[in-house]
């Protein structure tokens, strides 16, 4: 009789451990159900396969860094009725990934932006992408200690990896030279290669005044908005409504 502590050693050892956990369920069902051996064996391979996906996805989730677990189902649609639904859905299919695009969400603050972008990074993440949020002022300040001490190149390469690169709260102000450089060179690295998400409270034509030399600003946003996804969120703050005095809150004002 085959003694199942040893059988479950010998599946760790060649790090099965997918099958470990779910072997004397199976066991059991097995029992239950009289299944044959190759029924039996191909059920257990299966929960070793959704085992390892499944740690993957783990693994993916935690490299990209979201602020928040937001998802699709959490997300109010029924708050804003002028929200473009259908087309953010089809967005969450991940096809712009797959053909090299980018998404653009911009609006006043609190409609939702960061939420859908982190959202869409979920359900990237969950068909296989790689992706990582990060807030534009922080990658910018990244970049800008690299010239420092000379890593520049090497944490440039860190944005440039990830199928989808988010970037949250661009162009909230003006731009130094070295910033508009290394927005310029991330833009164009990605171009054609790799998807960003950008959210912002402006819409990109009012990112071009940001920039301090206008030939760079031309060259970085026209990479960008061309293959991009431009959708514009407007309506009340979600946030605002959710504040204990919202009440006093002032109208919001869409830019």
């Amino acid at each position: 009789m085959v003694d199942i502590h040893q059988l479950e050693n010998k599946m760790r050892m060649i790090k099965l451990s997918g099958m470990v956990e779910t072997l004397d369920m199976r066991l059991s069902q097995a029992q239950k159900e009289g299944m044959a051996f190759t029924q039996f064996l191909e059920i257990l391979l299966e929960d070793e396969v959704q085992h390892r996906a499944n740690r993957k996805l783990a693994s993916r989730i935690i490299r990209a860094h979201f602020e928040e677990d937001k998802s699709l189902e959490g997300f109010d649609f029924n708050f804003n009725p002028k929200l473009p639904t259908q087309y953010i859905r089809e967005l969450a299919t991940c096809q712009f990934i797959e053909r090299k695009e980018s998404v653009i969400l911009c609006g006043p603050v609190g409609v939702g932006k960061t939420h859908l972008s982190q959202a869409l990074g979920h359900q990237a993440c969950r068909a296989g992408y790689n992706v990582l949020f990060i807030k534009a002022s922080r990658l910018l300040s990244d970049l800008g200690g690299g010239r420092a001490d000379d890593s520049w190149e090497k944490r440039l390469q860190y944005y440039l990896k990830p199928n989808l690169l988010i970037l949250d709260d661009f162009a909230m102000k003006e731009f130094t030279k070295t910033q508009a450089a290394d927005l310029y060179e991330l833009i164009d690295r990605r171009y054609h290669s790799s998807s960003l998400i950008v959210t912002a409270n402006r819409v990109p034509k009012d990112w071009y005044p940001l920039f301090p030399n206008p030939v760079i600003a031309e060259s970085a946003l026209d990479r960008l908005v061309s293959c991009a996804h431009v959708i514009t969120l407007t309506g009340k703050s979600y946030r605002a409504l959710l504040r204990p005095n919202k009440d006093l809150d002032k109208e919001v004002v869409t830019v």
